[in-house]
């Protein structure tokens, strides 16, 4: 009997996040998923063409980055047909058959449901509904992809505890890390330009910068404490970035490659994590905290409950709402030991990695997929 292990099924995974637009969650899985078989990346459609068609491009990473190009002011049954017949055509394209069909978004659910996948992966990293501007039918195509699912993972615990009665197979997977990539932080690297010019202390955010962020939390630490620069690293998005604080010690770079992350946490003397506590923050499990402690920083954050379990029940991480709090929390961590606190993160840090969370993921796909094939023997 031949005992050659079956081949991994390809990856077409739907997302609502362009892939340049911040490496997180579904770069990190996608990447290592691309390791050992075809993964196509479809983003979000661009309404600028005047004849339909596939933007295609591959990451150094070996993932296939798809983006549908559109004509402006179609219907949305005219749009759901014609995306649907371009994401069938670039399977056959592809020749992707057999694949997992992976949803980071319930937005693709019109479009993608003639395809035949040997399993349904839900990746639910935010709770989407609660964002701003979200579509109005986006719960009701929540609905009809957890019907349509075999698995669903979720981005955090709260996440899960809030989906875990909505589907018989939900799963946690908070935020992973890649310490290897962050701990470089620690060994003193060489201040990017933009950033060794700034002047000390400072107190460092990287991420999306979004209606997630407690704005007035962040303009009235910089007016308190003037002493103290503020570094703000990543993309503005779905937000007027002209309300945000402009005070002269907040400093705005702009987006930054995943791979310099390091060397801007390494000038830091704190990271922070102002979020605003609101529906759009209720159920996050940011991807920075673990990023931050591997770079060897002390952490101050707001009161988000993936932070707290188990960050800041561990001491891993300050939590502070106020801006009376944040100041106090911030000025204790720039005088704690950093070594004692270093040693704690990485007892915890050490069960985090992306490698392990997508090994994971992975034996529950394949499980999905060897019972297909073990019902399609049967009959």
């Amino acid at each position: 009997m031949d005992a050659t292990p079956m081949p991994r099924p390809a990856i077409l995974a739907v997302s609502h996040l362009s892939w340049d637009l911040v490496f997180q969650r579904p770069q990190h899985l996608m990447t290592r998923a691309a390791q050992d078989r075809t993964v196509l990346y479809v983003e979000e459609a661009r309404y600028d063409a005047e004849t339909p068609g596939w933007e295609q491009r591959t990451t150094p990473q070996g993932v296939t980055v798809c983006v549908p190009h559109l004509p402006p002011d179609m219907a949305p049954d005219r749009r759901d047909a014609l995306l649907a017949a371009m994401v069938e055509a670039l399977v056959a394209q592809h020749d992707l058959e057999p694949f997992v069909l992976w949803f980071e978004t319930p937005m693709s659910v019109a479009h993608t449901a003639g395809l035949q996948p040997v399993a349904t992966v839900y990746d639910c990293m935010d709770e989407l509904s609660a964002f701003d501007h979200a579509p109005p039918e986006l719960r009701a195509n929540e609905r009809a992809l957890l019907a349509r699912a075999d698995v669903v993972f979720t981005g955090g615990l709260a996440l899960y505890e809030h989906k875990r009665h909505e589907h018989p197979a939900v799963h946690p997977f908070p935020s992973g890390v890649d310490v290897a990539h962050f701990a470089r932080a620690r060994d003193g690297l060489a201040e990017p330009s933009d950033q060794r010019s700034i002047p000390g202390p400072k107190i460092g955010f990287f991420g999306v910068v979004d209606e997630r962020m407690d704005r007035d939390l962040l303009g009235e630490l910089a007016r308190r404490r003037p002493e103290w620069s503020f570094v703000v690293i990543g993309p503005i998005v779905k937000i007027d970035p002209t309300r945000l604080p402009d005070e002269a010690n907040i400093h705005y770079l702009g987006s930054r490659d995943y791979q310099h992350l390091p060397a801007y946490l390494s000038g830091w003397d704190v990271a922070i994590m102002p979020f605003a506590r609101n529906e759009a923050t209720r159920f996050i499990s940011p991807t920075k905290t673990p990023e931050y402690l591997a770079g060897g920083r002390p952490v101050v954050s707001t009161r988000i409950r993936d932070v707290e379990r188990p960050w800041g029940e561990r001491g891993l991480v300050r939590i502070a709402d106020t801006p009376e709090a944040f100041v106090e929390a911030i000025e204790a961590a720039m005088n704690e030991d950093p070594v004692a606190r270093m040693a704690r993160a990485d007892e915890v840090l050490a069960a985090t990695s992306w490698d392990s969370t997508w090994d994971e993921m992975d034996a529950l796909i394949q499980g999905v997929v060897a019972g297909q094939r073990a019902r399609l023997v049967s009959t």
